[in-house]
């Protein structure tokens, strides 16, 4: 996965960056209704259908549509039962971004350093395989309940992440011209700034 990166400018001489970022791998929403919500996007913004994951391919839970336009892949995520978390996360919040994930050379260095920092856990390292090699991934809380994901993908040839297949549609817009995340705004609750 190709991005376009600036290295950070560091104010200290000699001192590193410790935590660079390659840019932004994916942000995931959580949706009440996926296909229709990738549908959109590719409708208004001229994204086009790259990978699934569903009872289809062996999850029970959930399911999942990605699209991409350049380098900027959104992953559109439904329940598939009225439990759970992620069903819980749409009751509370409506659609919207759960997860902002990075990609990064080094996924257990990245969440150690920011835990490290005072970064609050949400899933240790985790290693997913298939056919098309591995991705590493691991994640700290940020804003309320949205995540930021710390994703390795230096060892996968595969069309998205493990257990994801090729989304195949004949509907494929042009593409509207939007080339990358630029950045995201995180929004903090009242006199929470600080923390």
């Amino acid at each position: 996965m190709e991005t376009l990166t600036a290295k950070p400018e560091n104010k200290q001489k000699g001192a590193a960056d410790f935590l660079p970022i390659n840019g932004t791998d994916y942000i995931e929403f959580y949706v009440g209704n996926a296909k229709q919500a990738a549908h959109f996007y590719k409708t208004a913004f001229g994204f086009k259908s790259l990978a699934y994951a569903g009872l289809e391919t062996g999850l029970k839970d959930r399911c999942s549509y990605v699209v991409r336009q350049e380098k900027i892949t959104l992953v559109f995520t439904t329940p598939l039962t009225d439990e759970g978390h992620i069903a819980e996360h749409v009751k509370k919040h409506g659609d919207g971004v759960k997860a902002i994930a990075f990609w990064v050379d080094d996924a257990e260095y990245s969440f150690n350093e920011t835990v490290k920092r005072g970064a609050k856990p949400y899933s240790h390292l985790h290693t997913e395989k298939d056919l098309d090699g591995h991705v590493k991934t691991a994640a700290i809380h940020t804003y309320g309940d949205t995540v930021h994901i710390f994703v390795e993908r230096k060892n996968y040839e595969g069309v998205f992440m493990p257990g994801f297949v090729e989304w195949e549609s004949e509907y494929n817009p042009t593409n509207t011209g939007l080339l990358y995340v630029d950045h995201c705004v995180g929004n903090v609750g009242l006199g929470e700034m600080n923390t």
